[in-house]
């Protein structure tokens, strides 16, 4: 009896994701759906891709369980963001999401990144309304991510290995973790980024932009 209980959840918030989704459109905005594990540098990776971006408004939607410490550093970047504590919960859904669009105006924004709660099972599961995903992993975290958590790998539209300076001192087997990336999706866009040295940022940023401008959804 348990499995239809859930199965009215997904729907429900499946429904709430497709009207999100008209929001964005009806708007001209692209929405990103930044999803990675605790640390791996969901929020660095939004800093450090803005000065590559510069054909694109920004706006960020920061979710967390508690505390608004990652959207208090994109406040400081002067990037319009507004704070989703999720109570516990370890991820983000589309009722949030449809909470925090209430308070944040899409009026001549391009591109707007949901950063998701960090973990990297959970938030495959709740679609929010975004036009494409992207999964951030890093060197400290190992080679074995897209094998031991495949739904996250799959369903995203790129993949990201930041942290890559740290590759010299890291028992990383490069050639390991991008072959389950193809195992699981292949020619998967993947790129090698280090937010703290700028490595990888611009191809990335150029990625994302022409992304962007492929969607009729980028206003301008």
């Amino acid at each position: 009896m348990k499995v239809p209980v859930v199965q009215r959840i997904l729907k429900a918030n499946d429904q709430i994701a497709l009207e999100n989704q008209r929001q964005f459109e009806a708007a001209g905005v692209s929405a990103l759906n930044l999803m990675a594990s605790p640390g791996a540098g969901k929020t660095s990776l939004i800093l450090a891709s803005v000065s590559h971006l510069s054909e694109l408004k920004v706006g960020v939607i920061e979710g967390d369980v508690a505390s608004t410490i990652d959207a208090d550093r994109i406040a400081f970047a002067g990037i319009p963001v507004v704070q989703v504590n999720t109570g516990g919960a370890c991820h983000l859904d589309a009722p949030m999401v449809r909470s925090a669009l209430e308070q944040f105006p899409l009026k001549g924004l391009n591109l707007i990144f949901i950063e998701n709660v960090g973990n990297l099972v959970c938030p495959a599961n709740f679609r929010l309304g975004t036009h494409f995903s992207v999964v951030v992993s890093s060197v400290p975290e190992g080679h074995d991510k897209p094998y031991k958590y495949p739904g996250i790998f799959t369903g995203a539209d790129a993949v990201l290995l930041n942290k890559v300076d740290l590759l010299p001192y890291f028992d990383f087997d490069l050639d390991y973790f991008h072959r389950g990336l193809e195992i699981l999706r292949k020619d998967i866009p993947f790129f090698l980024i280090s937010c703290r040295t700028g490595e990888g940022i611009e191809e990335w940023g150029r990625w994302l932009v022409q992304r962007c401008k492929n969607s009729h959804y980028s206003g301008g």
